[in-house]
Order: C-alpha cells, then sequence, then structure tokens
C-alpha cells in the first residue's frame, strides 16, 4: 500500500481568509501581520500565499513534485514517501534548487548570512506521522484537505464529474511534473494564477534536463 500523501486545494471553497499563511508562519516562527498578510507576492518570509485573481482564489506553494527537477547536488533536498520535498540539511548556497524549480516556487533569503532558500516543507515532521499539515488544519472551509494522495485524486475527480461547470476539467498537480504531493482545483484556468501551462512546463523542464 502507498504511503503517499497529498494536499488537495479546491479554490472554489477557498474564502481568502489567509489562515494558511498565518498557520505556515506559527508553524515555522515566521514573523507574519496584517501588513505581511496584505501582500500579494510571495517571498522568503511569505512562501505560501493566497492569491486573488479577477475575485478568485488560489494557493501558492511548492508542489512537492514526484520528478522534481530541483534536487540539490549536494543532497540538500530528499523527496520523502509520503510526499514532501525537504530540506536535510548540506546547503552550500548556490541558489541551484532556486533557478531549477519548474513552479518558481523556491525563495532566496537574503536576511540570513550566508543566504539560504525557503519554500513550503509540507510539515513533514506530521505528514510522516499521518497528521494534516498545519495549513489543512487551519483551514475553516476545508478548501485545503489532507490525506491519502490516491484517495484525494479520486475525490477531486468526483468533484470535477458531478460539477463540471463549476471547474476547469484539470487537476493541476495530477500528471505535472511527474505528479505532485499538492494538487489543485479551480473554476478559472490554472495559468491566470502563474501557474505554467503543460506545454510551457515540458520545453522548461526539457531544457533543465539538457
Amino acid at each position: 500500500m502507498s504511503k503517499a500523501k497529498a494536499i488537495l486545494y479546491d479554490a472554489t471553497l477557498c474564502t481568502g481568509c489567509k489562515q494558511c499563511e498565518k498557520a505556515h508562519a506559527q508553524k515555522y516562527d515566521v514573523f507574519y501581520d496584517e501588513e505581511i498578510a496584505a501582500e500579494d507576492y510571495q517571498s522568503a518570509h511569505k512562501v505560501t500565499m493566497i492569491q486573488e485573481v479577477d475575485g478568485k482564489f488560489m494557493r501558492k506553494l511548492c508542489l512537492h513534485c514526484d520528478d522534481p527537477l530541483c534536487s540539490c547536488p549536494m543532497g540538500g533536498y530528499a523527496k520523502l514517501e509520503e510526499g514532501p520535498m525537504v530540506y536535510r540539511g548540506g546547503c552550500v548556497h548556490c541558489g541551484n534548487c532556486v533557478l531549477r524549480c519548474v513552479f518558481n516556487q523556491s525563495f532566496l533569503d537574503y536576511g540570513s548570512s550566508p543566504f539560504s532558500v525557503k519554500k513550503c516543507q509540507m510539515c513533514p515532521d506530521l505528514v510522516t506521522k499521518g497528521l494534516a499539515p498545519a495549513c489543512a488544519t487551519a483551514c475553516p472551509t476545508g478548501a485545503t484537505k489532507f490525506g491519502d494522495r490516491d484517495a484525494l485524486l479520486a475525490e477531486a475527480k468526483e468533484r470535477i464529474r458531478q460539477n463540471p461547470d463549476k471547474y476547469v476539467n484539470h487537476i493541476y498537480g495530477e500528471t505535472e511534473a511527474g505528479g505532485c504531493s499538492v494538487m489543485l482545483l479551480s473554476s478559472i484556468p490554472f495559468e491566470k494564477f502563474g501557474w505554467p501551462t503543460k506545454e510551457d512546463l515540458d520545453r522548461k523542464m526539457c531544457s533543465l534536463r539538457k
């Protein structure tokens, strides 16, 4: 039986409350206040965020690829069988992982010396025990849901089947980058939120493999 876990984010259930942002900050002891909550961009101190486009919401965070091209040549990052792509240490501060992230979800922290890289870690201390990451626990609407990846994928497909007019007929992260441990549902095209199209993603991955 697969141990793979995942997050399913359904943008149609999101109210933009940003409790996921706050939960991440509290979990990782990152400063977070109303001014940071109002920021509409990601950074080393806000690696997950709620984005709003035309009155629609979307989470932006590391998707924890099964085929991660950001893998560190020094072994700094490792993909756990439970799903999280986590930092394991050994960073030589080359910034290679930032340049190679096909979803642009790794960020340089110039506030540390030497600089470090920050991204969503998917709370591996919790996920490896079968517990939900902080963002899913904090979500008051169920927009961010945690569980077995196969079960969440089946649920996502069923949501689209039952409400075809409500959703884009695509589960972002199902197959992208080899399949991801974070999957997304939306009522408007994902590229409107800056997520790369399949064509752009394939082109970028092919270029990085050369």
